[in-house]
C-alpha cells in the first residue's frame, strides 16, 4: 500500500496543478471523485486488495491533472507520470493508474477509444468521475463550466447534436448549456460500468430529469 505521505502528496499536487480552475473542475471535484471511487470499491468487492484500493484512489486523486480543458502548458501533461515516478509506484501499478486516468473522458469513450472491462479499477474511477457530472452536483458543475465560457444557458434555435464526434465534442462548437444536458450528461447513466455505479447514477438522472422538466416550463412561461 502506498505510504500515507505518497497520498498527502498527490493532494498537495491537485491543489498546487487545479489552483485557478473554475469550481466546475476545482480540487473541490477531485476530493468528490475520491470518495465515492473509494465507496465504489467498496461495493464493488475491492476493499480486501490494498493494490486495487491505491490504484483506485491515486487514479482519482491524479485523474484531472492535465485535463485538456484546463492545460496551460505542455510539460503539465507529464505531472502525472512524473510523480508516480518520483514516489516509487511500482511499474505495474503505475500503468494502470496511467491507463484508467488517459482512457476515462467522454471524449475517448465517444472515439471508441475507452478501456472497458480489463480491470474493475477503471471502471470503479470512471463511474466516480460520472457520477460527479449527473445529479445535484452535475448541474451545478454544468452551468459553473458554461458560465466560465461565457456560454448562452439556452436557445431553442440552437439543437443538441445527436451524433457528436470526439474533435466535435471536444471544440463545443456554437453550443448551450442546456444541450450539453443532452449531449452528454443524460448519456452517462447507461454508460456506467459497476453496479454500484448504475445504482447511484438512477437517483441523480431521475434528478436531472425533473430539473430540465421545470426548465424548460419556466422558460416558456407556462411554470
Amino acid at each position: 500500500m502506498a505510504a500515507a505521505t505518497t497520498m498527502r502528496k498527490a493532494e498537495e499536487l491537485v491543489g498546487k496543478a487545479m489552483k485557478g480552475n473554475d469550481a466546475s473542475h476545482d480540487a473541490w471535484h477531485v476530493w468528490r471523485v475520491r470518495d465515492l471511487a473509494l465507496s465504489l470499491a467498496r461495493e464493488e468487492g475491492l476493499s480486501s486488495n490494498s493494490d486495487s484500493m491505491e490504484i483506485v484512489e491515486l487514479a482519482a486523486l491524479l485523474h484531472d491533472i492535465g485535463d485538456y480543458k484546463y492545460i496551460r502548458d505542455s510539460s503539465e501533461a507529464k505531472l502525472v507520470e512524473n510523480f508516480l515516478d518520483e514516489e516509487g509506484i511500482e511499474e505495474t501499478k503505475k500503468m494502470k493508474i496511467l491507463a484508467i486516468i488517459n482512457g476515462m473522458g467522454f471524449k475517448d469513450e465517444l472515439a471508441g477509444l475507452a478501456l472497458c472491462k480489463s480491470f474493475p479499477e477503471f471502471g470503479v474511477v470512471q463511474d466516480a468521475d460520472r457520477l460527479d457530472a449527473i445529479g445535484a452536483i452535475g448541474i451545478a458543475r454544468c452551468f459553473t463550466f458554461g458560465g466560465s465560457r461565457n456560454r448562452v444557458l439556452h436557445d431553442p434555435e440552437i439543437k443538441p447534436r445527436t451524433e457528436l464526434t470526439k474533435d466535435q465534442y471536444i471544440k463545443k462548437e456554437e453550443q448551450t448549456t442546456i444541450n450539453h444536458f443532452h449531449e452528454k450528461l443524460l448519456k452517462l447513466k447507461i454508460l456506467m460500468k459497476t453496479e454500484a455505479g448504475r445504482r447511484r447514477a438512477e437517483k441523480r438522472h431521475k434528478f436531472m430529469e425533473e430539473y430540465l422538466k421545470e426548465f424548460y416550463e419556466e422558460w416558456d412561461g407556462s411554470a
